[in-house]
């Protein structure tokens, strides 16, 4: 008996293991590295030392900080105003329909992280297919330069992260009980009352969760500013990957990467606490009706 009480916790165990050894660990040693020096010709001088972290905190390293937040929260806001029309189209398909959608939603994960960044070169180089498309349609100046512009890194992000925050939206909009929409009908609210008063708080945890989603893996993301930035516009995720593999400053590196974590950690943990709250709100709700 004791053992079947216990025996899920053993199936999770191989999974908990491969955690632990593939992400927990490394994270550690990249904590520990952040509190040793840079060798003199690169390296690791195993000195105790606070300053990698205050060197996170520069006004010069501080901006690229913001500028990445700037960026990963735009690109969220713009996935998240183009996912949800898309999730709610999906959920109020027919249900043979959905599978579909939601195929042709995903469908661009079929292909390579770098080939789908790659091909956003040839759409928006200035012998692109927007400027040909221009030219097409009679626009006679000089091509438009739309790549290697924060507007490309921007769209590359939006592009790649966007199933993400459909399947996050589809997922809650699809466990809606429709007795409440009808219900608020009955009451007399129209379809947008309804929309504003019960769908979208009911839906915000997934919105979310998609959102937090997607603002995490842009402020990290260093492929997407190096091919369709130029270099131009460097993010922290740049910034880590020169610490490591150009600059040779492998404790800064590991400070500057262990601050990225503590933030990404501090948004999941915001979220989580938000859709928990939210959760224990709808019970609330349902119970008292």
């Amino acid at each position: 008996m004791s053992f079947n009480a216990t025996k899920p916790n053993w199936l999770a165990a191989p999974a908990i293991a491969w955690l632990i050894i593939f992400m927990v660990l490394p994270c550690i040693l990249v904590l520990a590295y952040a509190f040793f020096q840079r060798g003199m010709f690169g390296g690791i001088d195993y000195v105790l030392t606070f300053e990698n972290f205050q060197r996170v905190v520069d006004p010069l390293y501080a901006k690229i900080f913001l500028n990445s937040a700037r960026i990963a929260l735009t690109t969220t806001l713009i996935a998240i105003l183009i996912a949800y029309p898309a999730a709610y189209a999906i959920a109020r398909a027919p249900r043979t329909w959905q599978p579909i959608l939601l195929f042709f939603a995903v469908l661009p994960f079929w292909s390579n992280y770098l080939i789908r960044t790659y091909a956003w070169i040839v759409l928006l180089n200035r012998e692109g297919l927007f400027n040909n498309l221009l030219k097409w349609l009679g626009y006679t100046g000089e091509p438009l330069s739309l790549l290697y512009t924060e507007g490309a890194v921007i769209t590359g992000l939006v592009y790649n992260y966007l199933p993400f925050v459909i399947l996050a939206i589809y997922s809650t909009l699809s466990r809606l009980n429709p007795e409440l929409m009808e219900a608020s009908r009955d009451l007399g609210a129209g379809p947008m009352r309804t929309f504003w008063r019960v769908t979208l708080p009911l839906t915000l945890p997934g919105v979310a969760a998609g959102g937090v989603f997607v603002f995490v893996l842009s402020i990290g993301n260093f492929v997407t500013p190096a091919l369709l930035g130029g270099g131009r516009f460097q993010m922290i995720g740049n910034l880590v990957y020169d610490q490591f593999l150009t600059a040779n400053d492998w404790p800064f590196g590991a400070a500057l990467g262990m601050t990225l974590i503590a933030i990404m950690i501090v948004l999941l943990l915001l979220q989580a606490r938000a859709t928990s709250h939210a959760s224990g709100e709808t019970k609330g709700a349902r119970e008292d009706a």
